[in-house]
């Protein structure tokens, strides 16, 4: 066991924040830490590095093991110094955890050399290796014997430290996290916050903790290198908790899930979808159990009340007898209340044509700098479409010149009849004056709604009570992607471009999201790093390469499948004797989707008629066995072996049929 918290309680002031924190994390084991916005979590990680100490319970955790902190941030603002000041306390109180945060103040290192320089230690075994070397041709006797002896000892602790891999594994960290070869000598002042904070990730992985405390760790990083730290985060040596939205990554990596809601604890044995499968189960049994105890406690008190109403002698002992009996009965807790979500309905205004976008041979970019080229796809009613691609490709770029913010540098775009387009930004930045509240937000925009249209919105979107008379510029990211969709679902689109709509969004409100989106009558274009998001909903992906889009008609997992192909095409001889690989277009890949649909509808109506076949001939083949044991065909010698012939040639085609069917199976 490496940690053990049981019953963990944290209070501030007479708020209660924890009350009932309780579970086991063995060494090398995954676990995932989820809940709301607001649950606990963070607090719960300010909890394991003792950064705050419990105001009851008890945290254990193994003596000799080091913990590594990877906290969120949600930018970039803040004072640099104080950041640092809370960090080193926060390390001194947790018995000097890694911590990983760009706001401390910026290394004047290159990134390489800061990530390189979790290895000094190393490096200083190795210049003292290097000393003994030079030194040892000048001993002789007892003198070198004592050398040698340090010399292999010193060299076998600088191997099983991993003294020969410190570069490969710098490599191999920068390479996964997306930094290119040409940025690694770039002092690491020079990069944004994004890329600082993939950079601390970087160097709090090498450091190789006993325990590793993620939070959000996907953010900032592209499909590919949230691909990467998957497979990094598998295959880690230590114990990890991670607080993560993103789904389809914590799929791939725990096997254990931690909820915080209601200030408590319940752990699950499994990932994300096993959790989720689990929880609604659980909640649906916990609340069956719930209203029938209620409903027999109910019972007994109408029948005790009753009988006491009849005022016998009789009737009151049988009163008495019935409230005992009620007093016996074991209360059934009442289920916690689910955690308050988003309702989201959108439905257009006016519907659109069949064709709701062209886009041709459109260039990106910005000045003399192309982003991408070749840009060409179509958008159709009611296609659910997700853009993908590396960062800084130009997705945004893309999204922004689909709407008429910025002009492509070369290229058409065309909207099709009745396209009414509803804008959900990335930066969620509300166009408006700052000072004005939530609800004037709405009200300013959609003037002919009444107060309790636009409180019925606000609530359907997490914000009641005073809530509403929230200033703009107070609002957390998440609470301004709340109004930005709440003002969206208002506008009465049939054409949705959302960059980035999940970013902020706590689980749950992710769900309530994709299932709005599978519902909607219109057409559905996103940017989303989100793969479980985009595996629900999305029913094409186009990937945005510097050269072009490439179309791919399914989800996500799908997306993956084809990408594996592509990568070990048949060779297509061409001119020279090269071989190529022809992305595949939009209308090739709807012909070989129809193909496969159809192959399938074949082998299904081929089972049917196998099995149909296969009951048809074992029924006969029992009516014959039926046949045979009566005394008239005992007697009847030429109808007995003509019915035992057709039983010998139904056995035979059944051992065909059932070859057959067993064929269709593999």
């Amino acid at each position: 066991m490496l940690l053990q918290c049981k019953n963990l309680e944290k209070h501030i002031g007479t708020d209660v924040i924890l009350r009932d924190v309780t579970f086991i994390l063995e060494e090398k084991e995954k676990a995932a830490l989820i809940g709301v916005n607001g649950a606990g979590k963070t607090s719960v990680f300010r909890l394991l590095t003792g950064e705050w100490q419990p105001d009851g319970g008890t945290l254990t955790l193994r003596s000799d093991a080091r913990i590594g902190y990877m906290q969120q941030l949600e930018g970039f603002n803040k004072n640099a110094e104080s950041a640092a000041a809370e960090t080193g306390s926060a390390q001194a109180a947790a018995g000097s955890p890694d911590s990983a945060s760009p706001c401390q103040p910026v290394s004047p290192l290159t990134l390489y050399a800061e990530l390189d320089s979790v290895f000094e230690p190393l490096k200083r075994l190795e210049a003292e290796i290097r000393n003994l070397e030079s030194e040892m041709g000048a001993l002789s006797g007892a003198a070198q014997e004592q050398a040698l002896e340090k010399y292999a000892r010193l060299s076998h602790q600088f191997e099983e430290q991993g003294g020969y891999e410190q570069a490969s594994r710098v490599r191999g960290v920068l390479k996964g996290l997306g930094f290119p070869e040409e940025e690694w000598d770039k002092p690491l002042r020079n990069f944004s916050g994004g890329q600082r904070t993939r950079a601390a990730l970087g160097r709090l992985l090498l450091t190789s903790p006993d325990l590793l405390l993620l939070d959000e760790p996907t953010n900032h990083l592209d499909i590919e290198s949230v691909a990467w730290l998957e497979d990094y985060l598998r295959g880690y040596g230590g114990a990890i908790i991670i607080i993560s939205h993103d789904r389809y990554f914590l799929d791939r990596v725990v096997t254990k899930t931690i909820e915080v809601e209601n200030k408590k604890t319940a752990v699950y044995n499994g990932n994300y979808t096993f959790f989720a499968k689990q929880k609604a189960a659980d909640r649906e049994i916990a609340l069956k159990h719930y209203l029938q105890n209620q409903k027999e406690i109910k019972h007994h008190q109408e029948v005790a009340k009753t009988l006491r109403s009849f005022k016998t002698e009789m009737a009151i002992i049988r009163a008495k007898s019935r409230e005992k009996l009620l007093d016996k009965i074991e209360r059934v807790e009442k289920p916690d209340s689910l955690p308050a979500n988003m309702r989201l309905i959108l439905t257009p205004k006016i519907s659109s044509g069949h064709d709701v976008l062209t886009v041709e041979n459109l260039r990106i970019g910005y000045g003399k700098k192309v982003l991408s080229e070749n840009i060409s796809f179509e958008m159709k009613k009611g296609d659910r479409t997700a853009l993908i691609g590396p960062n800084g490709i130009g997705k945004t770029t893309l999204f922004k010149i689909l709407v008429g913010e910025l002009a492509p540098l070369s290229g058409k775009v065309r909207e099709g009849v009745h396209v009414r387009v509803g804008y959900y930004d990335q930066e969620m930045q509300l166009r408006s004056d700052e000072d004005k509240t939530v609800f004037q937000e709405l009200a300013d925009t959609y003037p002919k709604l009444t107060q309790t249209e636009i409180r019925n919105v606000l609530a359907a979107f997490v914000f009641t009570g005073d809530d509403v008379f929230k200033p703009v510029s107070a609002l957390s990211g998440g609470e301004r992607g709340r109004v930005s969709l709440a003002k969206i679902m208002l506008g009465g689109a049939n054409f949705l471009i959302l960059d980035e709509p999940t970013n902020h969004l706590d689980m749950f409100s992710k769900e309530i999201l994709e299932e709005a989106l599978r519902d909607f009558p219109g057409t559905v274009l996103y940017i989303s790093h989100d793969r479980y998001f985009i595996n629900n909903t999305a029913t094409r992906v186009l990937e945005l390469t510097p050269e072009g889009l490439t179309a791919y008609l399914g989800n996500y997992d799908y997306y993956i499948e084809k990408k594996k192909e592509l990568k070990n095409p048949l060779p297509q001889a061409v001119a020279g004797g090269d071989t190529a690989v022809q992305k595949l277009s939009d209308k090739d890949e709807y012909l070989r989707k129809k193909e496969t649909e159809s192959e399938a509808r074949k082998q299904k109506t081929r089972l049917a008629r196998l099995e149909a076949e296969i009951a048809s001939a074992e029924t006969r083949t029992a009516e014959i066995d039926g046949l045979l044991s009566r005394d008239e065909y005992a007697c009847d010698a030429r109808a007995a072996a003509e019915l035992y012939a057709e039983k010998t040639a139904l056995e035979e085609k059944l051992l065909g049929l059932y070859a057959e069917w067993e064929g269709c199976h593999d």
